[in-house]
């Protein structure tokens, strides 16, 4: 008699992020004083401009019915003007599907995509989602690793070398999760240059775009190479940016053909998303951008510190993070060593040590595909912050 559940779902791991952060909250239940660096989540309430908006809508009742599975026509217009305003990509109405949430638009995207066989470039280290939703897809993943000596930065030879007759798409990801890595404006041309020539599909995700500090920015690989354009899905969202994690709403921008068959697939899967998270999701893209900078300040603040902190830490070594709200150290030189009795032997199990007995979460670099890190957010509280990072200090040193 087979497994009762079906080889496919079996295969897929548990999102790691999500896993210890879960594992965080429930030893906080359960009285524990446990600092949670795990998830990826602004610590900020979502601008009040934005809940005002969702609460009318709520009494609205028109919103308490079905609307069109690709998106509102209102938010799609928005996302169009957004993206002009904030990549100077030029995109109609008919190039978004609206989704529940970033990781509803990756899995679509690749669905949409991909035929069993096809191999998808990973940059590595790279979001836990990515791989499964490939190989969900019936795709390959093919991890490119760049690491802490290259800024986590992948390099257009790497991608070359990696490159084989089934390679159809490369997933591009700056500002970085985990790394907070963001690639230089000539870097994305090169690469998108690249994946030009060789006909490869490019999916960008730019859920960070605004994130980006000191004098780094952001650019789309579309907007650095138009003649990509009509290979090139974006996948972008109102999660991070505006403290937006729990709303779900995200989109995906391409070609027209690749759209329609996406929003077709999602007529079937989960229709629209709910209309007073889009109705709230219409009140940001359309508001300005003051809420976003002052959360953006202190996110500028606690990075420094955090990488501060984690490079005073003997055997830690934590490249400055220009993008995102992640700090990405290596850990291998704490590897191999006593600590109060046990000795890791890998960054995962560094993170059981540092939760058991520094009351600590940190996600292990296995999660990412880049063994011998640990991802710790700077989303967090300042307070919470130096104290989780004095407590990492006080174990390790």
């Amino acid at each position: 008699m087979g497994s009762r559940v079906s080889a496919r779902i079996g295969a897929i791991s548990e999102s790691a992020t999500l896993a210890v952060d879960s594992k965080a909250k429930a030893l906080k239940a359960a009285g524990r004083p446990v600092i949670g660096f795990g998830a990826g989540e602004p610590d900020f309430p979502t601008p009040d401009y934005i809940v005002e908006a969702a609460v009318e809508a709520a009494r609205d009742p028109k919103n308490h019915r079905y609307s069109p599975a690709g998106g509102l026509p209102e938010l799609k217009q928005a996302i169009v003007d957004k993206t002009r305003r904030d990549s100077g990509y030029e995109i109609e109405a008919a190039q978004v599907l609206v989704t529940n949430g970033g990781k509803h638009a990756v899995y679509n995207t690749f669905a949409t995509l991909l035929d069993p066989g096809d191999e998808v470039l990973l940059p590595a280290p790279y979001w836990t989602t990515y791989p499964e939703t490939i190989r969900l897809a019936g795709g390959v993943p093919v991890e490119v690793l760049a690491d802490e000596t290259q800024d986590y930065c992948v390099t257009v030879e790497q991608l070359e070398a990696a490159r084989t007759e089934k390679t159809k798409a490369l997933l591009f990801c700056s500002p970085s999760n985990p790394t907070g890595a963001v690639d230089s404006p000539e870097a994305i041309e090169a690469i998108g240059r690249w994946a030009l020539e060789h006909d490869l599909w490019v999916i960008t995700d730019e859920i960070y775009e605004h994130l980006t500090y000191g004098d780094t920015t952001s650019t789309s690989i579309p907007v650095a190479v138009p003649a990509l354009a009509d290979k090139t899905v974006v996948l972008n969202g109102v999660a991070k940016t505006y403290a937006m994690t729990g709303w779900r709403v995200g989109w995906m921008i391409g070609p027209k053909d690749v759209i329609k068959a996406a929003t077709n697939l999602q007529s079937h899967q989960t229709s629209n998303v709910c209309n007073v998270a889009q109705r709230a999701a219409i009140a940001a893209l359309t508001g300005d951008l003051s809420a976003v900078d002052e959360m953006k300040k202190a996110f500028d603040r606690r990075r420094r510190t955090m990488v501060r902190l984690l490079n005073e830490i003997p055997g830690v070594d934590c490249p400055e993070p220009t993008g995102a709200f992640y700090a990405y150290p290596s850990v291998k030189g704490v590897l191999g060593k006593e600590i109060n009795g046990r000795t890791p032997a890998s960054s995962a199990e560094l993170a059981e040590i540092i939760l058991d007995e520094a009351e600590v979460a940190v996600v292990p670099g296995e999660a990412f595909g880049a063994p011998g890190y640990l991802r710790l957010s700077y989303a967090l509280g300042d307070a919470d912050l130096a104290e989780g990072v004095g407590r990492i200090a006080k174990l390790l040193s």
